[in-house]
């Protein structure tokens, strides 16, 4: 008995004694409060403005009525959904988001599986891909609207003198087709953000499942289809989602290129347009607000996929 007891009492004397609660809590805090400095920072500039925002947005709020400023209710969130300019608005959002991250997704694609092979001069290939998205958004809107699409000097008509002659045609692409011009340069900067995203799944297949397939006498439409696609699955929702994100806040291309003329306004124009030139703070802000709710509903998908993705790895 004598033996057990002292077997028992140096068990107990070599095991490090538990941490109290307090001492834990305190140790956590030591760790966090190196980060409470950009907590609350990054509160005030963002949920606070955020905050004034949706109070404006349930106020009738015009500069140039200023003794009929008051509580307005859901009154401009009704103006926001029963405007026609609104709706017209919005329909200009979804058509140019869908339009823009679809073809963003084929031609990411093709050009992920052409840089997925092994060639000579693959990692500068890669670089000069990427280069479109890292140009700063006015820049490359004003780059397609004097150096693309001028029809003076711009290089398209170049081009088409070029190949026609003197007699070719000089068309105003903005003028003649001002939605599409906006969505070729914006397919032009997003292209490599889904290309990156979509190479990044392709590299991350299983190779020897590849090639057992191969072996087995798959061709390479087989081995895509069946294959490819099924584990590029989650990235495409991925990049489509994210890139979606960014397509409904853009408010560069449309200002710059047509200045929301012909047709070309979006719901961040056409806030930008009731706030600045309307002076309706309450409409605007009501607008602001419907814009930020569906931004946070596409980016909770997006996220819901990324953590799946996550896993998966995991």
């Amino acid at each position: 008995m004598s033996s057990t007891t002292a077997t028992r009492t140096g068990t107990d004397t070599a095991r490090p004694p538990a941490p109290s609660k307090a001492l834990q809590r305190s140790g956590d805090w030591a760790r966090r409060a190196p980060l409470l400095p950009a907590l609350i920072f990054t509160i005030l500039m963002t949920q606070l403005p955020f905050v004034a925002t949706i109070v404006i947005s349930f106020m009738n709020w015009n500069a140039y009525y200023p003794d009929e400023r008051g509580f307005a209710g859901v009154d401009n969130f009704a103006r926001v959904f029963t405007d026609t300019n609104t709706r017209k608005a919005v329909w200009v959002t979804i058509l140019l988001t869908v339009s823009v991250v679809l073809i963003c997704l084929v031609l990411g694609l093709g050009i992920a599986l052409l840089l997925d092979r092994k060639f000579r001069g693959q990692g500068i290939v890669r670089t000069m891909m990427i280069t479109p998205f890292l140009i700063v958004p006015v820049a490359a809107a004003l780059l397609w609207k004097h150096a693309l699409y001028n029809p003076e000097y711009g290089l398209f008509n170049g081009l088409l003198k070029t190949v026609f002659g003197d007699n070719a045609p000089q068309p105003d692409w903005i003028t003649n087709n001002p939605l599409a011009a906006i969505i070729a340069a914006l397919v032009w900067q997003w292209t490599p953000f889904m290309m990156l995203i979509l190479l990044a799944g392709l590299q991350s297949r299983p190779l020897d499942v590849v090639e057992a397939a191969r072996i087995d006498g798959a061709n390479a439409w087989q081995i895509f289809t069946n294959m490819t696609l099924p584990h590029l699955r989650q990235y495409i929702e991925l990049s489509g989602l994210l890139g979606a994100i960014y397509v409904v806040q853009n408010f560069d291309h449309v200002f710059t290129i047509t200045s929301g003329g012909l047709g070309t306004a979006n719901l961040p124009y056409f806030i930008y347009q009731t706030f600045y030139t309307a002076q309706d703070y309450g409409r605007a802000s009501a607008a602001g607000v419907v814009v930020v709710i569906g931004t946070i509903i596409i980016a909770t998908a997006a996220l819901r996929t990324a953590f799946s993705l996550f896993k998966e790895d995991s």
